[in-house]
């Protein structure tokens, strides 16, 4: 049996991708859910998924902060309790920083990073009486190395894995039963990608490379995989988790040439994908 059986899990940005997939691996645990999406539809769809499965929902925009403290509030009081959130909801924007217009970067924050802050804000309160918790911020590989045209989306990336880390150390002297768990997933096949607002390349890039397509093709974990392996951390109580061989290669990197990666990372950008 589970932990996570009979707990009260909110899940934001699930009405498809990982959010998706983390619905239906924690209801196969047994956990009863609380979600979220500004995707009314794509909610309803996540919902019908499940089943039998309790559940809790509220179609909103995670950068509507009393939006968010409602739904965290709400999901409290329709279960009697809150065990644990997942802050999930995210986007991305490609451009690079020169040509990036500032309320697109302050948007991608305000997803991003902004919304993580209330989210756990609104939710710590509630998981404080709980005798186990759990606090999942989703960072990215983006919040363990930069990458070009990714400035807005690596800015809110290192702020959650900022964020996340000083969480872990507080509340591991103040409230040890809430586990808290940085995420750094690599290429997902989800919908991110293709959803994103395509603004400028970086100079001298082919016009005719698809961003989306090169993630894509790139991408080399399901959204199944990606939440069956958070989930696992929930039950390990890790503090990190890496999603992905993509993930594990550049934490190695990262770690092994803390000044030279972004080096290499550049040679290996500049092979394929730049005019000759």
């Amino acid at each position: 049996m589970s932990i996570l059986e009979g707990r009260v899990i909110a899940v934001t940005g699930a009405a498809s991708g990982i959010g998706r997939a983390l619905a239906l691996a924690l209801a196969g645990r047994g956990a009863r859910l609380a979600l979220a999406d500004r995707d009314e539809a794509g909610l309803a769809e996540t919902i019908a998924m499940l089943g039998n499965a309790h559940v809790w929902s509220s179609a909103f925009d995670v950068t509507d902060t009393a939006a968010l403290q409602a739904f965290i509030d709400g999901a409290a009081a329709e279960f009697s309790q809150l065990d644990g959130l997942i802050n999930n909801a995210g986007l991305t924007i490609v451009a690079p920083f020169a040509d990036c217009p500032k309320d697109r970067f302050d948007l991608v924050m305000r997803v991003n990073f902004d919304a993580v802050v209330e989210g756990c804000r609104a939710a710590l309160p509630h998981l404080r009486q709980r005798d186990q918790a759990w606090l999942v911020n989703i960072s990215s590989v983006f919040g363990m190395m930069g990458y070009p045209t990714q400035s807005a989306y690596n800015a809110s990336k290192f702020a959650v894995r900022g964020l996340t880390e000083a969480l872990y150390l507080e509340l591991g002297e103040t409230d040890p039963q809430i586990t808290v768990i940085r995420v750094h997933p690599g290429g997902i096949k989800t919908n991110v990608a293709r959803n994103a607002e395509n603004i400028a390349a970086m100079p001298g890039t082919d016009p005719a490379l698809d961003p989306a397509a090169e993630f894509e093709k790139a991408a080399r974990t399901t959204p199944e995989a990606a939440a069956q392996t958070i989930v696992r951390g929930m039950e390990r109580r890790q503090h990190r988790v890496l999603i992905g061989p993509d993930a594990r290669l550049i934490d190695w990197m990262v770690r092994f040439f803390p000044v030279s990666h972004a080096r290499r990372l550049g040679a290996f950008l500049g092979g394929g994908n730049r005019q000759t």
